[in-house]
């Protein structure tokens, strides 16, 4: 089902935080979040949680669902001993590697030792896009290896469900879906998350021009919420018995942490059970309320908590300010990665799980 958006007639800024493009504008800023050479496709740029129901039966996304749920399997690498999954989640652009929190993630693993099992084999647009200092192996796609312990990497997406890296750029002698979409993700707080020119369109504007949603935004977001709860349960369901270990690597304020947590942890970490509907409250379900144990979610709280010290004290020695509230400022910011993910304190927390996981799988 094709997801194109509909001439609207509000007017709308753009940016995040603000309210949406005009379809027009909106569609030239999902152009520029997709690396050359690689190309948006038009009809899967989904704005809304009721566009992201409706990417689930978009053609190419129904034909990389089954993929990802029925098909897909680890590529072989002869003599390994163990074998990590890491789930990170997705970003803007596309390829998801060349995001800077990415890049963050893939520096530290590097750093540590792992390395592609073979060298980047995507176009060369897509290297230039490496500073004259960074290692060509951090665009690299396959699998990681280290001491004959195998690490794939794979990315949480809505609507893709779960993407192999190796697959972040191609699929079946063509285009990757994954490099081919734009999805603004499912954040009321950002106020522009909304498809107003759609007919079940329920939000409202504020006076600052952002959009609160509505009662079939809310409803849309929880059964697109649950639709990839259950898509992901399937598909790590399936896959978990080829690891010794799955990791998710997601910031607590990120809906892929949601898409993951079981009851227990919801209550453990305060997140949400539900979202108020047209008829009431939604329940809210996570992978892990199918297959219980199968993916350990990180950061914990503690392996923030000595990130933080630690970029207090990288901030000291530079000569920046280390305050209480200066460290939270930056740890947001992930200090030019985005997001915390990428931190080079919080990546070596994950540095150092894996490297646990690695010397006792």
């Amino acid at each position: 089902m094709a997801v194109v958006q509909r001439s609207a007639s509000r007017p709308a800024s753009a940016g995040r935080g603000t309210a949406p493009l005009l379809p027009g504008a909106r569609l030239n800023e999902s152009k520029r979040k997709i690396r050359a050479p690689f190309e948006l496709d038009p009809t899967l740029c989904i704005y809304s949680p009721q566009a992201n129901i409706d990417a689930l039966t978009h053609p190419r996304v129904a034909e990389w669902l089954t993929f990802i749920q029925s098909e897909w399997t680890p590529t072989e690498v002869p003599g390994s001993s163990a074998r990590l999954g890491l789930l990170l989640p997705c970003t803007k652009y596309k390829p998801y590697f060349t995001s800077r929190e990415h890049r963050g993630v893939n520096a530290g693993l590097l750093a540590a030792g792992w390395r592609p099992i073979r060298p980047f084999d995507g176009p060369d647009e897509i290297l230039s896009l490496l500073g004259p200092e960074d290692d060509p192996d951090l665009f690299a796609t396959a699998p990681l290896e280290r001491g004959g312990v195998v690490l794939d990497r794979f990315v949480i997406s809505e609507p893709m469900v779960l993407v192999p890296y190796e697959h972040t750029m191609s699929f079946r002698n063509g285009q990757s879906p994954a490099t081919s979409y734009d999805d603004t993700g499912m954040f009321e707080s950002r106020g522009s998350s909304v498809s107003p020119e759609r007919d079940d369109f329920s939000g409202t504007q504020r006076a600052d021009g952002t959009w609160a949603w509505g009662p079939l935004e809310r409803a849309a977001y929880v059964q697109m919420h649950n639709a990839m709860a259950d898509a992901l349960a399937v598909a790590l369901g399936r896959l978990a018995p080829a690891y010794d270990h799955l990791v998710a690597w997601a910031s607590p304020g990120l809906t892929h942490r949601s898409f993951l947590a079981d009851a227990a942890y919801r209550e453990a970490e305060g997140l949400p059970t539900s979202r108020r509907g047209p008829t009431g409250e939604l329940a809210l379900r996570g992978a892990l309320d199918a297959i219980p144990g199968q993916v350990a979610i990180l950061p914990t709280a503690d392996q923030t908590d000595r990130a933080k010290a630690q970029l207090a004290s990288r901030l000291t020695a530079e000569g920046r300010r280390s305050s209480a509230a200066s460290v939270r400022s930056v740890y947001a910011r992930g200090d030019g990665h985005d997001t915390p993910l990428g931190l080079p304190e919080l990546v070596g927390q994950l540095v150092d799980h894996l490297d646990e996981l690695a010397v006792s799988p």
